[in-house]
């Protein structure tokens, strides 16, 4: 199995679980701060997969963010203290979904599932991937990805 795979899987098991703990909805997420830090460590290592995720890859789906997702790890890990909560949520609630998306849509591409079949999505997941390309221009003017 090619790095890429692995690091698509850890990818995909890192959204699973930010799904997972925050299915509670957003008050819980917001008040809960076990949650919040399961989230933002998942979100850490997600990011830290992407950037070992080979060039060639990224080009072949370059309507995921890359750079971005690069960059949220960076913000994360040194101004953790300027992480707002809402924005937070609006990753979660979007630009996770879209990323799902793709990511399942790799893994079917190649076959790179070890052990169970890949995940199917819902319908909520692919209304929300459809919304993604409004949703990321709004976000940028707003300021969300540094």
């Amino acid at each position: 199995m090619s790095k890429d795979k692995l690091y698509l899987i850890h990818i995909l098991e890192c959204i699973e679980k930010i799904e997972d703990y925050t299915n509670e909805g957003k008050d819980f997420f917001e008040e809960d701060s076990k949650t919040q830090d399961a989230v933002l460590r998942n979100l850490q290592t997600l990011s830290e997969s992407s950037m070992r995720i080979s060039e060639e890859l990224q080009l072949q789906y370059s309507t995921v963010p890359w750079r971005e997702i690069h960059a949220f790890r960076n913000v994360v890990v040194h101004d953790y203290l300027g992480v707002e909560l809402d924005q937070i949520w609006d990753i979660i609630m979007i630009d996770l979904l879209e990323l799902k998306v793709s990511v399942v849509k790799s893994l079917k591409n190649s076959n790179s599932y070890l052990l169970k079949p890949p995940p199917t999505l819902s319908r909520r997941e692919k209304l929300s991937a459809c919304c993604y390309a409004c949703f990321t221009a709004y976000s940028k003017s707003r300021g969300c990805y540094k």
